[in-house]
């Protein structure tokens, strides 16, 4: 039996559509062992595909066919602390879990850079699936199937307030509202910001987080659906965020906070139970910087 631990993750962190992203201490622990015939079991009360529709045994399954390798079933047992649908890598984590646990029950037929590669294209962008495989924060891009990467360590005086809502946000749906083209200057703000984005988490400039997580690609586009995002957005800030953005396609909002602000977490919960938000989670998150963790039982 193989168990795969991996850590949720924030991708964008505002201005870094699609290349900017950071692993949380939050973890799906998915077990895996070879099978006579297809066997998934949820762990909790998550509402999953029990059969070969499951994306863990899918990702599996297309592994074990690239190899040429014959796949009699899989016994799956999967516990999904990470919410599906809000923007905190949830699919990645599946494919992740799938690749790593397959390529070790073939043998390790695969290097680390192979599923790094493999599990963003797979997702399509790289801002999820390699923090989840590397933690810390990763700066990515993708050419040829292959995944060109930065990553550095977060610092332990930062928190990770991860604000869910009780609704989900289905990324297809995120990626509909957005823009077929954007002009040269708004391209350029972006680029501006997610390179100050990078550095400052780099170099602990954290007073340059604020302006660094502006964005003009995506969350313009993508507030209006999540209702009530922008007023929270504004209370996080006011209660000493030093920034607040839509992690991933959403619906989650990731606010960076000082780790020494203890009074955060409770002036915020308590505006949520008074702004008819009650519903919403308040998740206040370390950083990871292991990224994922295979264990192998007997």
């Amino acid at each position: 039996m193989i168990q795969i631990k991996v850590p949720a993750t924030s991708a964008n962190i505002g201005s870094g559509f699609d290349s900017l992203g950071l692993a949380v201490r939050m973890y799906n622990t998915v077990e895996m062992e070879l099978w006579d015939g297809v066997l998934v079991e949820a762990l909790d009360s998550a509402p999953i595909p029990t059969d070969e529709h499951n994306l863990i045994y899918k990702t599996a399954k297309y592994l074990f066919d690239l190899c040429g390798k014959p796949l009699p079933g899989l016994h799956i047992r999967q516990e999904n602390v990470i919410p599906m649908a809000r923007g905190l890598g949830s699919s990645s984590a599946c494919i992740v879990a799938g690749l790593t646990g397959a390529n070790l029950l073939m043998g390790e037929p695969l290097t680390r850079e192979d599923i790094i590669n493999m599990a963003a294209t797979m997702e399509g962008h790289p801002d999820n699936s390699t923090p989840a495989i590397l933690g810390g924060q990763v700066t990515a891009a993708i050419e040829n199937g292959k995944v060109f990467y930065c990553r550095q360590e977060l610092k332990d005086d930062l928190r990770f307030a991860a604000i869910i809502p009780d609704s989900e946000l289905k990324t297809s749906q995120a990626r509909a509202a957005l823009p077929k083209e954007v002009t040269h200057k708004e391209a350029v703000f972006n680029l501006s910001r997610s390179a100050l984005m990078a550095v400052s988490l780099a170099t602990g400039k954290y007073e340059n987080l604020r302006v660094a997580s502006q964005d003009r690609l995506h969350q313009p586009y993508r507030l209006p659906l999540i209702p009530g995002a922008r007023q929270v957005m504004d209370c996080a800030l006011e209660f000493g965020a030093l920034c607040v953005y839509i992690s991933g396609a959403g619906s989650t909002l990731m606010a960076l906070v000082p780790a020494q602000n203890d009074s955060f977490f409770r002036h915020l919960r308590c505006y949520l139970d008074t702004a008819g938000l009650a519903a919403w989670r308040l998740e206040l998150l370390e950083p990871d910087n292991t990224g994922t963790v295979v264990e192998v039982r007997p």
